[in-house]
């Protein structure tokens, strides 16, 4: 990537480089004109600390940075070096440039099944995309549940109608400013989780038999709420890096009469890509030209590694984007708590949330809300971006490492989602169930796309800390793998 791009990337809002951009992009100048070369140590952070009359904390953030994209590496009790650079290593997986026509969306029982199978303690967790346990504010959010529980003896007496509890509706608009936007608390309704916002979304904008664009691959529960409804949906190519090409959302709206578009922009599941600012902005003109609604969820956007980042929401001034979020991915999964903002579709989300759920739980909007209240969600979020960071960066060497020549693996920017390209005649759906019987967990590509594409796919997760066990699995897929591929 150009030193010019990886600048603009590390802007803020205002223009200016952030502190540890400006460290990142000083060592990165050093390497790029040969003063630091491959196998040489980098300053130490506290020299660096002191050269550039930054923090610790700055450095260490800036070195991440460099780690992640593959400039530098950590070596235990030693430091960080330059590196033989990770894109000369393993390259990413290839955009599949495919024309594909409306589809209804069949995913049967393959889903619900590998749900079910990646629901047993004993398998090595790279199935499921949840964190893990140990690295979640959970005893800081038991402290809020027994303040609020006291607080308010009679928190489940009622119903939370219509939007949600007021409490959280207001915590919710108050962090819409760190992504670009400025919500009422009235925008704001509360939903089971986001996937019950998805769906009232996709309700509220079309009905059975119409056209929902999707990205290629997309989140398979995506796939289900389209199926579940009667919709149809059509795959729009999608960049690894870039996401949804716009020519061909633009083709597929003049040509299919596209009547809402379900997209992912921030830390992207299944591939990570976080989407330029420039990009975002042109993908919200190209739908309201059209007057398309666009879904957008957001569920992973707080895990960027280098921070919040503008959501599509932040660009649109015709209410068309609906912004669907919740505090699975990094508060924990079993409150089922989400929201969604569905601006001139708000009324209708409301009516429907209504005749479906009603409400959505007290006590879990009360907690959740209370702990945004409280303070300290940005510092936890720093620490939990770094975590997944590291653990992102230790499988993707671990697969370069173990698995059959022709791998691809992708570079995500957030979140703690691998997508992997394994050679051609790599069957993944066979590998899911070898790797069972292995007692590991994996995901195969073709749950991520209506058509069954991604044969030779595979999502690996990586919410857990690194661990030998880990290595070993990784080794043991690997081995897999080769056997099919040789």
């Amino acid at each position: 990537m150009a030193l010019n791009k990886l600048r603009r990337m590390g802007k803020t809002r205002s223009g200016r480089e952030t502190l540890y951009h400006q460290v990142a992009h000083s060592i990165q100048r050093q390497i790029g004109q040969g003063a630091l070369q491959v196998g040489d140590k980098v300053p130490s952070v506290r020299l660096l600390s002191r050269h550039h009359r930054v923090s610790v904390s700055t450095v260490l953030q800036a070195y991440f940075w460099l780690e992640h994209r593959g400039f530098i590496e950590a070596r235990p009790r030693s430091g960080f070096y330059v590196r033989v650079p990770y894109d000369t290593l393993v390259p990413e997986p290839k955009y599949l440039e495919r024309k594909t026509t409306p589809k209804p969306v069949e995913t049967g029982s393959v889903i619900q099944e590998i749900i079910r199978m990646l629901d047993d303690p004993s398998l090595v967790p790279f199935g499921a995309a949840c964190p893990a346990p140990e690295l979640l504010a959970t005893n800081k959010l038991n402290q809020v549940l027994r303040r609020a529980v006291n607080r308010y003896p009679a928190h489940s007496a009622n119903y939370d109608f219509g939007p949600g509890s007021s409490l959280f509706q207001r915590q919710v608009a108050r962090c819409s400013l760190a992504y670009g936007c400025n919500f009422s608390p009235e925008d704001v309704v509360a939903t089971c989780g986001a996937i019950e916002a998805l769906n009232l979304s996709l309700r509220a904008v079309a009905k059975p038999n119409d056209i929902i664009a999707i990205e290629s691959p997309t989140y398979f529960g995506v796939l289900q709420a389209i199926e579940s409804l009667g919709m149809r949906a059509l795959e729009v190519p999608t960049f690894p890096k870039e996401g949804m090409c716009l020519d061909e959302l633009e083709h597929a709206i003049r040509k299919h009469g596209v009547k809402a578009v379900v997209v992912m922009p921030n830390c992207h599941n299944p591939m990570g890509y976080v989407v330029s600012d420039e990009k975002k902005k042109a993908f919200v003109e190209l739908t309201a030209r059209h007057e398309i609604p666009v879904i957008e969820d957001d569920v992973y956007g707080d895990l960027a590694f280098d921070g919040r980042h503008p959501t599509l929401k932040s660009f649109d001034r015709n209410d068309l984007v609906l912004l669907c979020s919740s505090v699975s991915k990094v508060l924990g999964p079993g409150f089922r708590i989400g929201w969604v903002h569905a601006g001139r579709f708000r009324a209708e989300v409301e009516r429907l949330k209504f005749i479906t759920t009603i409400a959505s739980p007290s006590l879990s909007q009360l907690v959740i809300g209370s702990f945004l209240e409280s303070g300290g969600y940005e510092r936890y979020l720093r620490s939990l971006r770094i975590a997944f960071s590291e653990q992102v960066q230790s499988v993707s060497k671990a697969i370069a490492k173990y698995f059959p020549e022709g791998t691809r693996i992708t570079r995500p920017r957030g979140g703690y989602l691998l997508w992997v390209e394994l050679p051609k005649n790599v069957d993944a759906l066979r590998l899911f169930h070898d790797a069972i019987r292995e007692n590991i967990s994996i995901l195969p590509g073709t749950i991520f796309s209506p058509s069954a594409r991604f044969k030779n796919h595979i999502r690996i997760s990586c919410g857990y800390p690194w661990s030998e066990r880990l290595d070993r699995a990784l080794l043991t897929l690997g081995r897999l793998c080769q056997q099919q591929a040789s």
